[in-house]
């Protein structure tokens, strides 16, 4: 039995020091853009979506940006085919989660919460010019 206590959730103590792991939230989830959750489990993509969650909750922010899940962007995109909803606050972290292939999660970040606000399966949310083609 171990001698290290588990004081907080969202608190890995198992290595000692306190690692605040990623957590997510729907409360800004966005249904009038972007897809459904039905629509994915329609896609057979769902399954992904969970899974690659699973994976980034025992990630603090740091080790997802560095294991290339989770890109921050910053400021909302202006190379969109999505609007900033209105009831998502100004001057917040914009990022992205990426699934496999185009899809992608997106979202905005603080402290260690990933809230999750559009699905997109056709990476239009932050659109980038296609390289080498």
């Amino acid at each position: 039995m171990s001698n290290i206590q588990r004081k907080r959730k969202g608190l890995d103590y198992r290595s000692g020091e306190p690692k605040k792991l990623i957590v997510f939230s729907l409360k800004d989830f966005d249904i009038s853009q972007g897809q459904s959750f039905e629509d994915w489990e329609k896609n057979e993509i769902l399954s992904n979506l969970m899974t690659r969650l699973r994976i980034i909750s025992s990630y603090s922010v740091t080790e997802a940006l560095q294991n290339k899940i989770l890109k921050i962007y910053g400021d909302f995109p202006t190379n969109s085919e999505f609007k900033h909803p209105k009831h998502v606050p100004q001057g917040v972290n914009w990022a992205v989660i990426l699934i496999q292939g185009k899809e992608r999660i997106a979202g905005y970040v603080e402290d260690n919460i990933f809230y999750i606000v559009f699905l997109d399966k056709e990476h239009k949310f932050w659109i980038t010019e296609k390289k080498h083609t």
